[in-house]
């Protein structure tokens, strides 16, 4: 199964309604808010893996700390018994992301009309689940790093329905910018999700 495969299966309907339930939100809001941040996650890791560094970087991370097993137990992850939980999503986040993290956090709120107060604590769970995901594509492939950049761009190019998403967040996280990246995520967000608001 490859990567999208994997993670559609981890995120199916019963987590859904767990991860809503936890967030306090709606399953309607809280699936279009995961489709929303699911090729957020995947392209900001790619980005990192664009240089070999970076992607020396991620494959130690998969080495070190994600060996997929989070897969097996995701309702453990989700109630916060499962290795730190959401301070391990954070720290995720913050890897991807940098100081970026408000400004993805803004666009999937506004994309899809979930409250800011419950999209980062959504991005903490799902973070340490794409690494779960990531981690087992490369077992079940043996992806290399030299191979990851490819794999995750795609994968991103394939949940955010072939946008532009690369270039976009290749713009936002490589630089500061003002509040105007906000817009470009939303944008973006908006074309993938069909313009729901």
């Amino acid at each position: 199964m490859n990567l999208t495969g994997i993670l559609n299966d981890a995120l199916s309907g019963d987590t859904v309604s767990q991860i809503s339930q936890t967030i306090g939100a709606d399953e309607g809001s809280t699936s279009t808010a995961i489709q929303a941040a699911l090729p957020m996650l995947l392209g900001g890791l790619a980005n990192n893996s664009a240089t070999e560094e970076g992607a020396s970087g991620l494959m130690g991370a998969l080495d070190r700390d994600h060996d997929g097993s989070v897969l097996d137990d995701i309702g453990g992850l989700i109630a916060g018994n499962l290795g730190g939980g959401a301070a391990n999503g954070a720290g995720i986040l913050g890897h991807i992301f940098g100081g970026q993290q408000s400004t993805v956090a803004q666009g999937v709120s506004q994309a899809s009309g979930l409250d800011m107060g419950k999209v980062g604590p959504l991005l903490a769970i799902l973070a340490p689940i794409v690494m779960g995901a990531i981690s087992r594509t490369r077992q079940q492939s043996n992806v290399g790093t030299s191979d990851l950049g490819g794999l995750l761009g795609g994968a991103a190019q394939q949940m955010g329905g072939g946008s532009d998403l690369m270039g976009m967040l290749g713009g936002m996280l490589d630089r500061n910018r003002d509040g105007s990246a906000v817009d470009d995520v939303v944008g973006m967000l908006g074309g993938l999700l069909g313009g729901r608001r």
